[in-house]
C-alpha cells in the first residue's frame, strides 16, 4: 500500500509501507520526497527510507485512484529546488523587513535559533 509520511522537520514523503513497530518506526520502499512550492510539485528519488518514530507527524494511506487527480502540476526536481530557492529567499527578506520595522519602532524580537535555549 501507497502511504504518504509527513514529517517533523516538514518534508513529505511518499512510499510503500514495509515495516512499522512498536515505536512508531517505520520502512518505506521506492520512496520519494515531494516538495511543494505553491501549485507545483517536484519528487526527488530517494529508495528504502528508514523513519524513526518520533520523527512522524502523520501518515496516511494514498489512494491510488484519487492519486491522479491532483490539481497541482508535476515539475522537474531541478525546477522545484529553483522555486523553493526563490520561496526561501523571499520569506527570509520578508522577515528582515519585519525586524526591521520593529527595531526601528523600539521592540526586538528574540532570533529563531535562541528560543530552544530557554
Amino acid at each position: 500500500e501507497k502511504h504518504l509520511v509527513l514529517l517533523r522537520d516538514g518534508r513529505t514523503l511518499i512510499g510503500y509501507l514495509r515495516s512499522i513497530d512498536q515505536f512508531a518506526n517505520l520502512v518505506l520502499h521506492q520512496t520519494v520526497e515531494r516538495i511543494h512550492v505553491g501549485k507545483k510539485y517536484g519528487d526527488i528519488p530517494r529508495g528504502i527510507f528508514v523513519v524513526r518514530g518520533e520523527n512522524v507527524v502523520l501518515l496516511g494511506e494514498i489512494d491510488l485512484e484519487k492519486e491522479s487527480d491532483t490539481p497541482l502540476q508535476q515539475v522537474s526536481i531541478e525546477e522545484i529546488l529553483e522555486e523553493q530557492r526563490v520561496e526561501l529567499q523571499a520569506k527570509q527578506e520578508s522577515e528582515r523587513l519585519k525586524v526591521q520595522a520593529l527595531k526601528e519602532r523600539g521592540l526586538s524580537v528574540p532570533r529563531a535559533d535562541t528560543l530552544d535555549e530557554y
